[in-house]
């Protein structure tokens, strides 16, 4: 096996193998990346021989902040064989803030890969069926490379309509809700010219834009008569709401849907088992390179129980990336993992809403 495909830890190793793996892999001085190898000199504990399990992570300091700043060049481990170098650099959602930025080479691919299964177990259509329409960030934001990836491995097409979050979500802040509204319809616009014209099967969305779909006959006659996947992702979902686009509004399409960020990745929607009871929309993330803790927001240490809310923490070990923990502004239902899906589980997941922060503005992404 080549240098630049050699995985240094791998999902059939223990869970404790994996994080100590992970750490030789980013602290030792010829694999590690810069920011890591430099950073381990100033950590009150050697990585190397303190970090031992998943838990002891919470030793680290949440790094994020910094990846506002640090030269992405500073982040790529050096046990990456340059004579392949393909790394790109990605941003996050940038709405709450500047942005942070990630790198990355083929770790998430082959997270999307697991996606992609996932998905075909929801029935979303495969190879051949036709093209696929992303409605939602490109350039900086990794989300839509993700789904262009997922349109690549069905052989076929995918159609971008790009928008940009951060100016949303700008102008709803300042209350500008007719500028967000226009922009919504300036969206559909161009969504519409792509679907009367294309074979589009499959359809990535936000729901507040499947919202102005359903708002707007048209659009709505197109996606019901030609989509029959429709994945959704950007902004939290009432239960109201969501089983309504499911059973009413996009009878025929299997409706599924994703979380994640820039900076853990994808947890897609595993298919509902009876168990689940009123949750309709658990979300799993990638076993065993991303971890989603739900803890409580007083004291970031402690997990809450299954079935409780928490304010998500999450954890991404990857050959590419080490993001010990990052606390996140999202606010979930603990899940119990199942005998296909042997992660934790998050669901119903919204904005936090701290006692700053009563209402939350989250736009359109």
């Amino acid at each position: 096996m080549s240098k630049d495909t050699f995985e240094p830890f791998t999902a059939d190793l223990s869970p404790d193998d994996f994080v100590q793996a992970a750490m030789e892999w980013h602290f030792s001085p010829s694999t590690g990346s810069p920011f890591w190898v430099k950073r381990a000199a100033e950590l009150p504990f050697d990585p190397l021989r303190d970090i031992r399990t998943w838990a002891d992570l919470d030793r680290f300091p949440d790094v994020s902040e910094e990846w506002r700043d640090v030269p992405v060049d500073a982040l790529v481990p050096a046990g990456i064989d340059r004579s392949a170098w393909d790394f790109q650099v990605f941003d996050s959602g940038g709405t709450t803030g500047r942005p942070k930025r990630i790198v990355e080479s083929h770790s998430r691919r082959a997270g999307v890969h697991w996606v992609s299964t996932v998905l075909e177990e929801h029935g979303v259509p495969g190879e051949g069926a036709g093209h696929w329409l992303h409605i939602g960030p490109t350039g900086p934001h990794i989300v839509g490379r993700s789904i262009g990836l997922l349109a690549h491995m069905r052989r076929t097409f995918c159609h971008y309509i790009d928008f940009d979050p951060r100016w949303v979500k700008q102008r709803a802040k300042q209350r500008q809700a007719d500028d967000v509204v226009r922009y919504v319809q300036h969206i559909l616009d161009q969504a519409l010219d792509i679907l009367r014209t294309q074979p589009v099967a499959v359809l990535f969305a936000t729901p507040p834009v499947l919202e102005a779909i359903a708002a707007r006959d048209e659009v709505l006659d197109l996606v019901r008569s030609r989509v029959r996947g429709i994945i959704w992702a950007g902004t939290s979902i009432g239960a109201e709401t969501l089983h309504l686009l499911e059973t009413e509004v996009f009878p025929d399409a299997a409706v599924v849907g994703l979380y994640g960020n820039t900076m853990m990745g994808i947890a897609p929607q595993r298919p509902r088992t009876p168990d689940d009871g009123g949750e309709r929309c658990v979300f799993v993330p990638y076993h065993p390179f991303s971890r989603v803790r739900l803890v409580d927001p007083q004291d970031t240490t402690r997990e809450v129980a299954y079935g409780e809310r928490g304010q998500a923490r999450i954890s991404l070990l990857s050959r590419d990336l080490l993001l010990p923990w990052t606390l996140e502004r999202d606010s979930a239902l603990r899940i119990e993992p199942t005998a296909a899906y042997p992660q934790d589980g998050v669901a119903d997941v919204r904005p936090l809403a701290t006692e700053a922060t009563s209402s939350v503005v989250e736009g359109v992404y």
